[in-house]
């Protein structure tokens, strides 16, 4: 039997070693992009949004309503940097709304 070694780790330094070894980083980043937008956009913009997918480092949001397309359009700059903060790391450059 070979010798144990003794070193000991904590799960949080484990993780992020394991989502970059198995390349699970991407999926875990599109979980908590949708999860901020939902958080960020709220209840009202939910109920128009079909899909939300971040491709690179751009984030496409498909909409139902043609009208707050054009609303959240103006916004764009500050919608990511709200969403931005609350991945607590700039993972998002631009948004194509669609």
């Amino acid at each position: 039997m070979g010798k144990r070694e003794n070193d000991t780790y904590s799960i949080k330094d484990l993780i992020p070693q394991m989502l970059q070894e198995n390349k699970l980083q991407k999926g875990m980043d599109q979980l908590a992009v949708k999860d901020a937008w939902k958080s960020v956009m709220g209840n009202g913009v939910m109920s128009y949004t079909e899909s939300v997918l971040l491709n690179k480092s751009i984030l496409v949001v498909k909409l139902s309503s043609s009208t707050l397309r054009e609303e959240l359009s103006y916004g764009k700059e500050k919608i990511i940097k709200m969403l931005n903060d609350s991945l607590n790391k700039e993972l998002i450059k631009s948004i194509r709304l669609i």
